[in-house]
């Protein structure tokens, strides 16, 4: 599959959380073109504010693999991650990053830190944004226009 196909059923992910009132950002973890591990956003219905759709792929990753290492893998996300996520990317050793809608609030990987190139990390992630980026963004525009109503 190709990038595109990866963010769509991020996408699809984002969906669920919107439909469970949470902000709607989905995250799918690949390695070796097939799917490891997916999350979506739950710091609401969690109670958890680390429950980024980011960190519950990761976790769900760690715990199938038993590793919280997961070198070598692609991480699809539809919002530019916090700098939060963005450690925790680093620390799991994701090989690659590719995001959707950029972030102009809080996107730590370009938008406003490039956490990425912070010195004295010890790994290194590649990153790839703006695919499907309209489709992304539009998704959080709705889920915001519908909460203001």
């Amino acid at each position: 599959m190709i990038d595109a196909d990866w963010m769509q059923r991020a996408l699809t992910l984002a969906g669920r959380a919107a439909a469970s009132a949470e902000v709607p950002v989905g995250a799918v973890l690949v390695q070796d073109d097939k799917l490891v591990a997916e999350g979506c956003n739950r710091p609401i219905a969690s109670h958890d504010p680390t429950a980024h759709a980011e960190v519950m792929a990761l976790r769900a990753a760690g715990e199938l693999l038993g590793n919280y290492r997961l070198a070598g893998t692609t991480l699809y996300v539809t919002l530019e991650p916090c700098l939060m996520c963005v450690g925790a990317i680093v620390h799991a050793r994701v090989s690659r990053l590719v995001f959707g809608a950029f972030d102009p609030k809080s996107g730590a990987v370009t938008s406003c830190l490039q956490g990425f190139e912070a010195p004295g990390l010890n790994h290194r992630v590649t990153s790839t944004g703006g695919v499907l980026a309209e489709e992304c963004g539009e998704l959080l525009k709705a889920f915001f226009r519908k909460r203001r109503e």
